[in-house]
């Protein structure tokens, strides 16, 4: 069992970041896959990065070079860096956990825990 929330979303101006975090509260967290997806309106859910316990990473092709994931096991939390943002980037971004990879990083049907969403608006 994990608890995710996440923080970090808000305004901001086309070409300019913003880093999402994941704060995960649950002491096997290090053995965990974690991922970021994003809902934008009209539009399903689509996964925007993952990492999984060994470090291997997954990245959306709209988004590789610009975001990057990271994971510090430390401290129980998960980021993503956000870079150069476009408008097509908003959405609502959630944070979610995977307690065994049955399929791959980016098959979003393996994650069984799920944050709440935090909103990321990106102005033209």
């Amino acid at each position: 069992q994990v608890q995710l929330v996440e923080s970090g979303g808000g305004l901001v101006q086309a070409g300019g970041s913003l880093r999402l975090s994941c704060a995960a509260a649950g002491r096997t967290f290090s053995s965990y896959a974690m991922g970021w997806f994003r809902q934008a309106p009209g539009k399903k859910r689509e996964v925007v990065a993952a990492i999984s316990w060994s470090g291997n990473i997954y990245y959306a092709d709209s988004v590789k070079g610009r975001f990057t994931i990271s994971r510090d096991n430390a401290k129980n939390t998960v980021h993503l860096q956000m870079n150069s943002l476009k408008p097509e980037d908003t959405a609502v971004y959630y944070c979610a956990a995977a307690s065994s990879l049955r399929r791959g990083l980016d098959v979003q049907s393996n994650y069984d825990y799920w944050g709440q969403g935090t909103q990321v608006t990106v102005s033209s």
